[in-house]
């Protein structure tokens, strides 16, 4: 019988994404998502590029605890990948409560159901956020976590306490944490992507815009850090790399290869690439010039950030492969894709 995997949050940027890898390694998928930050837009899409027009979507806020306790007891699910959060770091700095409130509270409620109907492997999408700023680079699974610049990246420390206070009082449970460096890009098939609501938060979703004219500019925050060409640096990872990681993780959880009862694992390439240097690539890889401007320091960001992902090269036996230049020609790809 195939293992049936939730996806909380399923229908957005990484979930959709992760979504389609599961499928195509054979897993039964069940999306669930409350679309506050998203559409289904990509939902339809990974119904297309699998073929799988039978695919369930299932519209739960997480935060409702009755809710998700029903998903999980009319349904047989063997592991579950929580994604389903608010993610503006800027947001979560003006506004603390509705993100301590929504990321603490859906977490909580999925791990509760888990115990209760007895699903016993539990993903959390975590973030590169937890490191703060670094005190060298690259960060290993050891680097010390930092005080967090915003509520966003508080509240992805918190949840990975969560789970692993909670594997080590419940003996039922085992848990797997996958720290994000910078997920850019798209399918190859252009038919998901990452799909921001109002002014995008990130980078790339900001290059795609200003270049189809959607924005006048770009705005890079910064040009005097001390880095090699004064903008911050940082591991971007393509999204299809990083959707697989998910799959090596899930499968080391229901096979049993796990050596502890709760790991981490950095997911990145171990590359560092300035600001510039992106928008460069970005221009170069699809023959575009970008109207951008230098802009001030952001508050919050910080200067330097990239991992070292020999662990779970070797453990999860996992590798980001995408070439830079594939990705961002993906990502522009995706945004052509969205005027037609």
């Amino acid at each position: 019988m195939k293992k049936c995997v939730l996806v909380s949050g399923g229908a957005g940027f990484i979930g959709s994404h992760v979504t389609v890898e599961l499928i195509e390694a054979g897993y039964d998928v069940i999306v669930a998502d409350n679309l506050s930050n998203c559409d289904l837009t990509c939902f339809e899409g990974v119904k297309k590029i699998t073929g799988r027009d039978d695919l369930a979507f299932h519209k739960v806020d997480f935060c409702d605890a009755s809710a998700t306790d029903e998903l999980f007891s009319s349904n047989r699910i063997d592991a579950v990948i929580h994604f389903a959060g608010f993610k503006a770091v800027g947001e979560s700095v003006s506004e603390p409560l509705k993100y301590y409130r929504n990321n603490l509270t859906s977490f909580i409620n999925v791990i509760e159901a888990c115990r209760r109907r007895g699903c016993s492997n539990i993903l959390f999408s975590s973030s590169a956020t937890v490191y703060g700023e670094p005190d060298s680079v690259p960060v290993t699974e050891q680097s010390p976590r930092k005080p967090a610049t915003s509520s966003y990246g508080n509240t992805k420390q918190m949840c990975e306490d969560i789970l692993r206070d909670s594997v080590q009082a419940y003996s039922e449970i085992r848990g797997i944490a996958l720290r994000y460096f910078n997920p850019i890009g798209a399918h190859p098939s252009a038919l998901i992507g990452e799909l921001p609501r109002g002014v995008p938060n990130n980078l790339v979703p900001f290059i795609t815009q200003t270049a189809i004219g959607k924005r006048e500019c770009l705005s890079v925050f910064g040009n005097d850090y001390p880095t090699p060409d004064g903008t911050c640096q940082r591991d971007f990872i393509d999204i299809v790399d990083l959707a697989k990681a998910h799959v090596f993780a899930v499968r080391r959880m229901l096979e049993g290869k796990m050596k502890n009862e709760y790991e981490i694992f950095n997911v990145g390439t171990g590359k560092p690439l300035s600001v510039m240097e992106l928008i460069t690539r970005f221009e170069a890889a699809n023959g575009l010039k970008l109207n951008y401007k230098f802009a001030p320091r952001r508050e919050g960001d910080v200067v330097a950030i990239w991992a070292d992902p020999s662990l779970a090269n070797a453990e999860l036996g996992w590798k980001a492969e995408r070439d830079i230049d594939d990705t961002l020609a993906a990502a522009w790809a995706w945004e052509k894709h969205l005027a037609e």
